[in-house]
């Protein structure tokens, strides 16, 4: 392998610097900051803004009469507001909790209780979420005359000195709720050092300077924003342009009126831009590189190609224990090198995996023993959950942490991402994993998105099987015929030389939309759930032996 670049362990291991270190460097810079529609907060105003929030929370912390400790939940929009109180936490005892605004009633309670938050920050649009709610701690609105009359009591309050406040590498800064698509959200911690490293080496990577502008609209309750988007912004000195929520027709826009050059993505937003209307002057933007997880390699060939931008696509979670890094010669469907301390384990036995074989067509031959899961030697940048010490212990079992993602390596050391633990599906005996089918099904010319699942072999292939059955939801392209593409479904299968007799689905089920997480991610369980209920979709299956998919 060739084009080694430098990892979070390479940035990790050097000195260390805090955040609050690269927010103080910035308090006399006036020509960057923060753009949000038309407006623009130079950074040394934002310095003082972050220590006016500093001096306020502190003020409303003291005379509560909770003993919980001094945690804030957030229940806001993707503002320059966010990002003050995100500072404020960075430079101060004070610790941040980003709600989730999809969850709601008593799962909402629950994150708050289990964050320890002492007060809920919101916003206008988020307040309804809390009607009828008692979270059992204040809250307020960062909207209300009320928060403005607390800032102005602490207007011109200087931000503390870095000694005197919990800022060493292991220190809380936020908590950050995991996407729960296989079960209640935990709450991670989110360290100095788990700001500091990833922002610092990406910034490197991608030679990120003063004159650059980075593009967030991944919601700020999310790891990517608060570990990619907005540290590399301070460590880099460069401005960042805020998007309250993600829009797809709006993105080039955004991209060309900010001048940006830096932008960050989960999953399925890629796609989303793709899917408008393509025009010819796409690729005259200012944007360099595109980063994030989890967009498929046809999808990031398709952007770099239509938009003129490196598109690079990173493996990693909001846990942090593991992170695979490309490099310019990794193979478009592998993730990347394994790292040094990562291995791939069989669930059952814990034993590493043999090595993937492959077919002349690329089949993946001996998936039943190559697939296993990504486990590291250690935590990496791992800071543990929460108030949940039985989830560390599991993350951490047998002082290794388990990633819960599956995954096989070729005898080149490549690693392949096979999808989640919890996505493995058992058919016919033999376990399947779902990404390498999804990879297969978005060939599909009328397919723009794909997701795979399980659902009981029983209630699709008849009565007297056991295990799994493989089912595949798909988006279709805007004017594609759903009964054109099921009639001609079994044949476009039977063309894919790398897809296995087992892995084909028997249920396919054409959506308007994927169930997706506030983060984008495919919530997989929530049609397992569905069965063979189409809940508004058109279902067709294919029985045992066929070839072709009838209607349900």
């Amino acid at each position: 392998m060739s084009g080694a670049v430098r990892t979070i362990a390479d940035v990790a291991a050097g000195p260390f610097i805090s955040v609050a270190h690269a927010v103080h460097a910035l308090s006399a810079v006036g020509d960057r900051g923060i753009r949000a529609g038309d407006g623009f907060t130079p950074w040394s105003e934002a310095v003082d803004e972050i220590a006016v929030r500093i001096a306020a929370l502190r003020e409303v912390l003291s005379s509560s009469s909770s003993s919980s400790p001094p945690h804030v939940g957030l229940l806001l929009a993707g503002t320059p507001e966010h990002l003050h109180l995100l500072g404020a936490a960075a430079c101060s005892e004070i610790v941040v909790a980003g709600l989730n605004p999809t969850r709601r009633g008593t799962a909402l309670a629950r994150d708050v209780a289990l964050a320890d938050c002492a007060l809920i920050l919101t916003d206008s649009a988020h307040e309804p979420l809390l009607d009828g709610l008692d979270p059992g701690v204040p809250v307020m609105s960062v909207d209300s005359p009320e928060w403005s009359a607390l800032l102005d009591r602490h207007a011109g309050a200087a931000l503390p000195d870095a000694a005197d406040v919990p800022t060493g590498p292991d220190d809380l800064v936020a908590l950050v709720f995991t996407s729960g698509t296989s079960g209640d959200p935990k709450a991670v911690r989110i360290t100095q050092a788990k700001i500091s490293v990833p922002g610092r080496m990406l910034g490197e990577r991608f030679g990120i300077g003063r004159d650059d502008c980075v593009y967030n609209a991944m919601p700020l309750f999310h790891s990517n924003a608060v570990m990619v988007a907005w540290p590399i912004a301070l460590f880099s000195g460069c401005s960042i342009a805020l998007r309250e929520r993600f829009s797809a027709s709006a993105w080039l826009s955004d991209v060309r009126r900010h001048r940006c050059t830096f932008a960050n993505y989960v999953g399925a937003p890629l796609s989303y831009i793709l899917a408008t209307p393509e025009r010819p002057d796409d690729a005259d933007n200012p944007m360099r590189v595109v980063y994030g997880n989890e967009a498929p390699a046809d999808v990031r060939r398709e952007f770099a190609r239509r938009f003129g931008v490196r598109v690079v696509d990173g493996f990693g979670s909001s846990e942090g224990g593991i992170s695979v890094t490309r490099t310019p010669d990794t193979p478009d469907a592998a993730l990347g090198p394994l790292p040094a301390g990562v291995r791939v384990l069989d669930e059952d036995t814990g034993a590493e995996c043999p090595r993937a074989r492959f077919g002349p067509d690329g089949t993946l031959l001996n998936s039943e023993e190559a697939v296993g899961e990504l486990v590291a030697d250690g935590p990496g940048l791992f800071a543990g959950y929460y108030g949940d010490p039985a989830a560390d212990a599991e993350r951490m079992r047998g002082g290794r942490y388990h990633s819960g993602d599956l995954a096989y390596v070729d005898d080149d050391g490549w690693v392949y991402f096979a999808g989640r633990s919890g996505g493995w599906m058992r058919v016919d005996g033999e376990n399947l994993a779902s990404a390498p089918v999804e990879r297969v099904l978005r060939r599909h010319p009328e397919v723009a998105e794909a997701g795979v699942y399980a659902v009981p072999a029983d209630e699709v292939r008849g009565p007297g099987t056991v295990g799994d059955a493989v089912a595949a939801a798909v988006v279709l392209r805007s004017g594609a015929d759903p009964r054109a593409v099921a009639g001609g479904f079994g044949a476009f299968l039977g063309a894919q030389n790398d897809l296995g007799p087992k892995q084909w689905p028997s249920l396919l089920r054409v959506t308007a939309a994927l169930p997706r997480t506030a983060s984008f991610k495919f919530r997989a369980r929530d049609l397992t759930a569905l069965g063979t209920d189409a809940a508004g979709d058109q279902l067709w299956i294919r029985g045992d032996g066929a070839t072709e998919f009838t209607p349900a």
